[in-house]
């Protein structure tokens, strides 16, 4: 890549206060670039970028794009959208209409990893986490690492950490078929699932997309646990939780509880050590494994991932502990697929377990669900209906539609009638201010809450505690 041909240019978001468009937005004003953007919100994101001298609207009208083109009339301005954003948007006609350099934020992510050696997380499910664990073994077992994810990193407090180190790790997008774009020294497959059906139409699609991404790639690494991937990809690096044999890296659990998960760690089928992970779930014990596993190709040691893996933390909305209110304990996670409603909802039984056992309390799972975008609904209605049940009482509110139109009138008290023949504790309401205001009489002393989903759903914590706080 041409580092001065980044700087020389200005880049423009429409759409910037996104958790992935602010990351880029942000990784580009670490290498020097002048950057502006469009949101119809404010949040942390927003507010942030703008701190660091990014221009922001909180508009998206074609004044923007006048302003932007006088002020930066001496540089080439590349327009940057995601696939989020909609044809008829007005920023976007406009430099249509006026033949303006357009690209795809995969565009621009493809371009910054050209300079490092790039390490580039994939998946159905747990990428953000991934990237997390990954990061954080990266930065403190050889201070010579950045990264760009989808998420909150804790140890860096953002999800842009730019710097000229030899290292990136990227967490890379599969919902919008743009994986395809990207050209990584190591590619990692975490899973492969049906998912984003306003894109794909069926599982073929989807895994022909990862195996583009996985051609693109020098080396790979995927999970031999789950059978989508183990069937249709060949590497000579594999991950897993249940296999030793002809497996390259094998952590096989024999303590797991809410604090920690203790197992044995095995490369090439033998033993190396045994190593105690500070997270727990069996679904994060696999995200952890391929953190070491990458970690491992690119030369850290053993010695050296041992000693630093207590101080790994999940990342923002995967499973976060919000707090205790009069005696309700509240999490926090972005489950919004089935397959990951499973997981945290086994999750929270863990964690149930364990403290019923301290005192003896007994308490209820309350699932409190804000379905994400129409279609997913539509395609999964009855796998969403099977996992929520498992939860003990099942608080349903609106769909939250991304963008979608609903065409075909689908709602969350579709999911709840079938629920309703597994599990009669369900009842739909509106959103987070009817949960906030009925919260005394929906919920009971020692009930254990994890509210879930991809929407705005996390803005509850701070509805209940009279906060206005900017949410992502």
């Amino acid at each position: 890549m041409n580092k001065k041909l980044i700087v020389k240019n200005h880049y423009h978001f429409i759409g910037i206060g996104g958790i992935g468009m602010s990351a880029i937005a942000l990784a580009l004003i670490k290498k020097g670039c002048t950057v502006s953007g469009s949101d119809i919100a404010k949040n942390k994101e927003t507010e942030k970028l703008k701190e660091l001298g990014a221009i922001i609207f909180y508009s998206q009208k074609k004044n923007n794009i006048d302003f932007i083109v006088s002020k930066f009339q001496n540089q080439k301005i590349i327009f940057v959208i995601s696939s989020a954003i909609k044809k008829e948007n007005e920023e976007l006609s406009f430099c249509k209409k006026n033949n303006f350099v357009i690209k795809h934020r995969s565009d621009i992510l493809a371009m910054i990893m050209e300079s490092y050696t790039s390490l580039s997380i994939a998946g159905s499910h747990g990428k953000t986490s991934t990237s997390t664990f990954l990061s954080t073994l990266l930065e403190l077992c050889t201070h010579n690492s950045s990264s760009i994810t989808g998420g909150i990193i804790p140890i860096y407090q953002t999800n842009a950490h730019i710097e000229n180190t030899k290292f990136l790790v990227t967490e890379v997008d599969e919902s919008d078929g743009t994986i395809t774009k990207y050209n990584s020294n190591i590619a990692i497959i975490n899973n492969i699932d049906f998912d984003h059906c306003d894109h794909f139409s069926d599982i073929d699609e989807v895994l022909s997309s990862f195996k583009k991404f996985a051609s693109n790639s020098n080396k790979l690494l995927i999970n031999y646990d789950c059978e989508i991937t183990r069937k249709n990809f060949s590497s000579n690096n594999q991950w897993s939780n249940k296999e030793i044999d002809n497996i390259t890296y094998s952590i096989i659990p024999n303590i797991v509880n809410k604090n920690n998960t203790i197992g044995k760690y095995y490369e090439n089928g033998n033993l190396v050590d045994t190593i105690k992970i500070p997270i727990p779930g069996l679904h994060n014990l696999s995200n952890i494994t391929a953190a070491i596993a990458a970690s491992r190709m690119v030369g850290v040691s053993f010695k050296e991932i041992k000693e630093n893996i207590k101080y790994l933390e999940l990342p923002k909305k995967r499973f976060e502990f919000r707090g205790e209110l009069n005696q309700r304990i509240i999490y926090d996670d972005y489950a919004h697929h089935p397959s990951e409603i499973m997981a945290t909802i086994d999750l929270g039984r863990l964690f149930i377990k364990d403290i019923n056992n301290n005192n003896n309390k007994e308490r209820r799972l309350v699932a409190i669900f804000q379905p994400h975008r129409f279609t997913r609904v539509k395609q999964f209605i009855h796998e969403f209906a099977k996992e929520l049940s498992k939860a003990d009482v099942i608080y349903l509110t609106n769909i939250f539609g991304a963008g979608e139109k609903n065409i075909d009138n689908t709602n969350s008290r579709q999911i709840a009638d079938l629920i309703y023949k597994k599990n009669k504790n369900v009842k739909c309401l509106k959103d987070n201010y009817e949960i906030k205001d009925k919260f005394f009489e929906l919920t009971k002393k020692n009930d254990f809450i994890i509210n879930m989903g991809a929407g705005d759903s996390h803005n509850l914590w701070s509805f209940l505690n009279n906060k206005n706080t900017l949410d992502n």
